[in-house]
This record gives structure tokens, C-alpha cells and sequence, in this order.
């Protein structure tokens, strides 16, 4: 039997909830992670690995954003496969996924959660 390996997360600052336009991608550089920050409302952003998962190419940030019914996307903007923001799920390609992470706003900062 092999022992179970508990999967530890912290929250890390990346940048003020101002410094993001909304309907616009950013990239931050969180340690060696590229995490693609889209800010769609006031207070809603999500993060998504930079990455596009059918290249690799890391162009994720500047993806169109979008929505299918009331479901936030981002599309890459190689290939334009269509990704939800919130579950990372393609719906172009049932083959791919994008790495999403959770974010919170405090006090004005964007906080991404991270495996540690």
C-alpha cells in the first residue's frame, strides 16, 4: 500500500485588482509559473495557466476573451480553441483542458491559489 501524498495550496499576492483592465489578460510571473490573470467585472478574475495546451506556446494572456451563455471563455489565440475560464474544460476539443486556479480579492490585491 502506498502512502497518500496530502496536496498542500497557499494563496500568493500577484497585483492590484486596478493594475488588471477588464475584458483584458495579463501574465505574472508567480516563482517559475506563467499564470495568464483575466479580469472580467469589478471583482471577478480568473487564472489560468499561460500556456496554451495545444502548443504549449505561452499565449494564453493574450487570448480572446469571451462567453459561452453564461459561462466565461478565454480562446487561444493560436488555434482559437475555446476554453471555460472557471473549469478550464475545451469546448472545441474534448482532448484538452486548461490549468485554471482560484483567486480571491483581498483588500485590493489579487491573490492566486497555488500547489505547494
Amino acid at each position: 500500500m502506498t502512502p497518500t501524498m496530502e496536496m498542500t495550496t497557499t494563496w500568493v499576492t500577484v497585483c492590484g485588482i486596478a493594475d488588471l483592465e477588464p475584458g483584458w489578460g495579463e501574465v505574472a510571473l508567480i516563482g517559475t509559473r506563467q499564470v495568464a490573470l483575466i479580469r472580467l467585472a469589478e471583482e471577478e478574475v480568473y487564472a489560468v495557466d499561460h500556456h496554451d495546451p495545444h502548443t504549449g506556446a505561452p499565449v494564453m494572456a493574450r487570448g480572446i476573451v469571451g462567453s459561452r451563455g453564461e459561462r466565461p471563455t478565454i480562446a487561444s489565440p493560436l488555434h482559437k480553441q475555446v476554453y471555460d475560464l472557471g473549469t478550464g474544460e475545451c469546448f472545441t476539443d474534448g482532448a484538452l483542458a486548461l490549468r485554471t486556479y482560484r483567486t480571491r480579492i483581498v483588500g485590493g490585491m489579487i491573490e492566486v491559489e497555488l500547489e505547494v
